[in-house]
């Protein structure tokens, strides 16, 4: 990578956060999903699953931090997709080293943005939440599952992003989102799913993500209810390090395939299309 793109992404990056914290719509969007989800900790607080003594909202917690670290899927591939509908990468296109720049800038930006969404939620939520079992090991295991999950979620977010042509096409892939999340022990234990929907749910890294930030934050008893009944560190890495390569190795592809398909005749027909819709 030549240092010049990295320097110019690593600013640009830092740019982009800080102008989203000193943006009022934007800094309301960071609150806006930590507080919701905070809300449902503090109603769930007190009811169990089952027998096994835990509360939902301790399960609930480290779930939601894998589920907010996987959506950096969403995030990237909107960010691309708009910043290609506006022309802002037909402009990183035509700069020297502009398309490496934009993309680091992205990551960070992406990576930083989550990062501060997750401190927001999880602060108070250590105190709205009991039952969870902080101790010095949790800190590390959470920095490696969240690195390691960025890093398998974010190249797949920016191939997403340059498969859509526009912003109303993203909504094609909430839908699958959803439905990971839905299956992925969020809010429930997996283990209370299908047998096939369970087997589903270990095919995507949310589901690891999750499981990687329960290891970090609930006692040792809880492992109990998870599959196999064992934190499974060697395949949540694994699996999320599978998802990082096939995510580093088609990124680049798609997106300087895609980016030699843009131009102004392109960004132009896209536009009319979309005027068309609106009239």
């Amino acid at each position: 990578m030549n240092p010049t793109a990295l320097r110019a992404g690593w600013s640009r990056g830092l740019i982009e956060l800080r102008q989203s914290f000193t943006n009022g719509a934007e800094l309301f969007s960071h609150f806006l999903w930590p507080v919701l989800m905070l809300a449902v900790m503090f109603f769930m607080r007190e009811r169990s699953f089952g027998s096994s003594g835990l509360l939902l909202g301790t399960l609930a917690l480290p779930g939601i931090l894998g589920m907010n670290a996987g959506l950096g899927l969403v995030s990237m591939s909107q960010h691309l997709t708009a910043d290609r509908e506006d022309g802002t990468l037909l402009r990183a296109k035509a700069t020297p080293h502009g398309m490496p720049a934009y993309l680091i800038g992205k990551v960070v930006y992406v990576s930083g943005s989550l990062i501060a969404d997750l401190a927001i939620f999880l602060i108070p939520g250590l105190f709205i939440v009991e039952g969870l079992h902080v101790r010095a090991g949790s800190w590390p295991t959470l920095a490696w599952v969240l690195v390691l999950g960025l890093v398998a979620t974010l190249p797949i977010g920016a191939v997403l992003g340059s498969v859509f042509t526009s912003a109303r096409g993203q909504g094609l892939l909430q839908l699958p989102v959803m439905a990971m999340m839905a299956i992925s022990g969020i809010f429930y234990p997996v283990t209370a799913l299908p047998e096939w929907l369970q087997w589903v749910a270990q095919a995507f890294p949310m589901y690891w993500m999750g499981l990687g930030m329960r290891s970090a934050l609930l006692p040792d008893g809880a492992v109990a209810i998870e599959i196999g009944e064992s934190w499974r560190h060697l395949e949540t890495a694994g699996v999320l390090a599978a998802w990082a390569v096939l995510g580093l190795l088609a990124a680049p592809v798609v997106l300087r395939r895609m980016a030699r398909r843009e131009s102004g005749s392109s960004m132009a027909a896209r536009r009319d299309r979309a005027l068309q819709r609106v009239g």
